[in-house]
């Protein structure tokens, strides 16, 4: 049995911590990824990651560690949610073109002994992104479970990103390196 559970349905997670040689398990558990209006953005994001590794770790045997992560996309000071449908995720890129914005990553790492949370940022500045550019993107990869509506390793990514200031990874879902660092010095 793996010695690490990854609390997140996400593929991007599960195959960052793949590349980074990690032996894990996935176990999900409904989470209210509600939180206290008063928190700031990156408060959020270990709220809800903390809360993710709470929800599983009954559930994983003593020796084993709880891996969560929650990521979201600030612009302006404002949270940007994962879009509803099409027009949503349209509206939230049309935001981001030509801007730059904070993608923000709390990670929980949670034994029964022991808690180490932290969050992570990356700054992402947008190229000005035509209307065809983004109607594309969406009808194409329909980026609906994605913070901001995107994906850095996408198509949109890909031609659209000018430049990121920290962690690419972190834009993926999880700063993987900065993980691996905690988890050796969890033991």
């Amino acid at each position: 049995m793996p010695k690490y559970v990854l609390a997140s349905q996400s593929p991007r997670r599960k195959q960052l911590l793949q590349w980074a040689e990690i032996d894990f398990d996935i176990m999900v558990h409904p989470t209210d990824e509600s939180y206290p209006q008063h928190l700031l953005p990156q408060e959020v994001t270990v709220h809800i990651a903390q809360e993710k590794a709470a929800s599983i770790l009954p559930l994983v045997k003593h020796d084993q560690i709880v891996i969560a992560a929650d990521t979201i996309v600030v612009l302006n000071n404002q949270i940007i949610v994962k879009p509803v449908d099409r027009a949503d995720a349209i509206a939230i890129l049309s935001q981001l073109s030509d801007a730059t914005h904070h993608v923000i990553t709390g990670v929980s790492i949670q034994s029964h002994r022991k808690k180490v949370s932290f969050s992570d940022t990356t700054l992402v500045q947008f190229h000005p992104l035509s209307k065809e550019q983004i109607t594309f993107y969406v009808d194409q990869y329909q980026p609906y479970d994605k913070a901001g509506a995107y994906a850095i390793q996408e198509w949109i990514g890909v031609i659209g990103i000018k430049c990121i200031h920290g962690d690419f990874y972190n834009v993926m879902g999880l700063p993987v390196s900065r993980v691996v660092q905690a988890l050796q010095q969890f033991e």
